[in-house]
């Protein structure tokens, strides 16, 4: 493919294939020497500097309607009616009510115009007073609308049977093959993910590498890259070879554990034995690195965090990731992506119980993480953001809402042009009205049935501008993301201007 495409025969390109003819013995060396020059070269970043991305990624596909809810009178209205409200703005159905809104109003200065040119208020879920005040306070942001797309879309392409000119994202609806999407732009099956793309271009910054990808919460292809490998880690801390750890007792006996060491770290003439050796003895080292480093906020031998995380699950990932920037230095990191994750969003029934639970621990896990950033000193330095499966329909399917498409999504930290909506709010419609020519009216163009919003924003875009504030070089964003060379044209910016 990369054949008929001239223009993606990128640095990053050839660093790939050198690396691929590497595996043939005496080229290693060779490439390597060229990835740490070419690599270095095409990113962008000033002696002694550390930035982080950390993906707060909400599998089961979060409910947009009941996260980022209309306020103005008008937009509530028509959302309370076609989610079952309440006579006199109050809550029924899967609709909550007007009132319980107001502590989480997002201030004026950031209402922005639909696409009917109609100025529209946003309150968060009435659980979200923590990301709410870090908005109003100009730390965090909101991305409208932003989805998978392969190139821009309007909901008459959507439906036309030409998929060759007007494709979709395939699979569309799929939790497996969205959350795919989301994390590298291809569905189920793909190995390389857009953070790990991001931490190939700054390997050489990184001394060992090793530590330039490192998830919370298990596998994922979001931190895999051609180059880069994700580095695992649980809420506890490293992940331990537990009869390889010295002093450890194996069977009874502590000799046992030693002999294991030992034998892990020894040279073997069998290729496939040795290089076993070489991945053992990496990961133990690894594991000593890591301790080290969170021994500088172990309460008993550092400097505990004074922030205070609740204890659930997400908040002591990010708690985790706090601890892991802290110790930075000592992991010899200066260009970080983390990946962190809450389930339990595929809430086809009992949204109205369990949707404001799992935002609430949204919220205050962000909002705690962000205070220890501004604690550490690296506020403006560290960005959290989330993504999620798809959206969900507006329309209600009785006790909840069933698979969408776009969402709207949190960006947070200190280098956030804060305080601000960005893209098009969609207006609130689940009508499918035609005018006399059978064309969709304007307010039914923004979704595909049911209040599925056809995104107007991007993933690519929405990395995109991520990835620019990380350090990569525009030169080398089409390799990080493949389909961004379909954006950029009126509308569909890369840069969404929601990082400083």
């Amino acid at each position: 493919m990369h054949l008929l495409q001239p223009d993606l025969h990128s640095r990053r390109a050839f660093l790939k294939r050198s690396a691929q003819l590497a595996l043939s013995g005496t080229a290693l060396p060779l490439a390597l020497n060229l990835a740490a020059m070419g690599e270095a070269a095409a990113f962008n970043a000033t002696a002694g500097d550390y930035k982080a991305l950390v993906c707060v990624f909400l599998y089961g596909g979060n409910d947009y309607g009941n996260t980022v809810v209309p306020y103005d009178n008008a937009s509530y209205d028509l959302y309370s009616t076609i989610r079952g409200g309440g006579a006199g703005r109050t809550a029924g159905g899967i609709a909550l009510g007007q009132s319980a809104l107001l502590p989480t109003l997002l201030v004026p200065s950031g209402v922005p115009l639909d696409s009917m040119g109609v100025s529209r208020q946003f309150a968060l879920n009435p659980g979200m007073t923590a990301l709410a005040a870090l908005f109003n306070s100009g730390q965090a942001a909101v991305q409208l609308n932003v989805g998978p797309l392969v190139k821009p879309l309007t909901r008459a392409q959507y439906n036309s049977n030409d998929h060759v000119t007007y494709p979709r994202p395939p699979q569309l609806f799929s939790h497996n093959d969205q959350q795919s999407i989301w994390q590298s732009s291809s569905p189920e099956g793909s190995t390389v993910g857009w953070g790990g793309n991001m931490a190939d271009l700054a390997l050489s910054l990184n001394a060992p590498s090793t530590f330039s990808c490192m998830s919370v919460t298990g596998n994922a292809v979001f931190l895999s890259g051609d180059t880069a490998l994700q580095y695992q880690v649980s809420t506890g801390g490293a992940i331990k070879i537990n009869s390889a750890v010295s002093g450890a007792s194996v069977y009874g006996s502590t000799a046992v554990s030693t002999a294991i060491n030992s034998l892990l770290k020894q040279s073997r003439t069998h290729v496939l034995e040795n290089e076993y050796n070489k991945v053992s003895t990496r990961a133990l080292a690894a594991e000593s690195s890591v301790t080290t480093a969170l021994r500088l906020t172990d309460p008993t031998l550092g400097t505990p965090l004074a922030t205070t995380f609740a204890t659930d699950s997400l908040a002591q990932q990010l708690k985790m990731v706090a601890r892991l920037i802290k110790g930075r230095s000592t992991l010899g990191a200066r260009r970080q992506v983390f990946l962190v994750s809450q389930g339990g969003f595929d809430l086809h029934d009992n949204l109205i119980r369990d949707h404001g639970p799992l935002l609430t621990k949204v919220s205050d896990a962000m909002a705690a993480f962000y205070a220890a950033t501004a604690e550490m000193g690296v506020a403006s330095q560290v960005t959290a953001f989330t993504a999620s499966d798809f959206g969900r329909t507006l329309a209600s399917n009785g006790d909840g809402s069933d698979h969408g498409w776009g969402s709207h999504h949190f960006v947070v930290g200190g280098a956030v042009n804060g305080k601000q909506f960005y893209g098009t709010a969609p207006p609130v419609s689940v009508a499918d009205t035609k005018d006399s020519n059978g064309n969709y009216l304007l307010q039914n163009q923004w979704h595909v049935g049911q209040g599925r919003l056809l995104p107007s924003t991007s993933v690519d875009q929405y990395a995109a501008t991520l990835a620019k504030w990380f350090g990569v070089d525009p030169s080398e964003m089409a390799g990080v993301l493949p389909k961004i060379v379909n954006f950029g044209g009126t509308g569909y910016p890369v840069d969404l201007g929601f990082m400083a």
